[in-house]
């Protein structure tokens, strides 16, 4: 197989030291790696590694706002971790929603316009 796996997923800020803070809170943990106009922390059981970019990186023509893929983090309870989101910050942008065997998503947007998805996954603990 040629993909191996998730590397990184990147969000863009225009306040990109806002944003900086705002995900050292969300994460609860201060960035691994840091220079001007990047951070990334590793997070979770198998330490994905979330990248924030300055938004003056974008690459030209790239779409801004909720737009694109949804890349969900699994969370042991969606309305809880949705309620603690939303007092940091975020904006609903897609209520919980039971997608069947267990399954439950739901989005905010970051109070940068990123889209942040948030999964319960029934399988997911199995993976580990």
């Amino acid at each position: 197989m040629t993909l191996r796996g998730m590397a990184t997923v990147n969000y863009f800020a225009a306040d990109w030291t806002a944003a900086r803070d705002w995900y050292t809170r969300v994460t609860g943990a201060e960035p691994y790696f840091l220079r001007e106009g990047y951070a990334e922390w590793r997070i979770g059981d198998r330490q994905a590694e979330l990248g924030l970019i300055d938004a003056r990186f974008r690459a030209p023509g790239t779409p801004t706002g909720p737009v694109g893929s949804v890349l969900y983090w699994h969370v042991d309870d969606v309305e809880a971790e949705l309620a603690r989101l939303l007092d940091l910050g975020a904006t609903v942008h897609e209520r919980p929603q039971d997608r069947g065997h267990g399954f439950v998503t739901a989005t905010v947007l970051d109070p940068f316009g990123n889209l942040l998805g948030i999964m319960h996954n029934p399988h997911y603990l199995e993976m580990l």
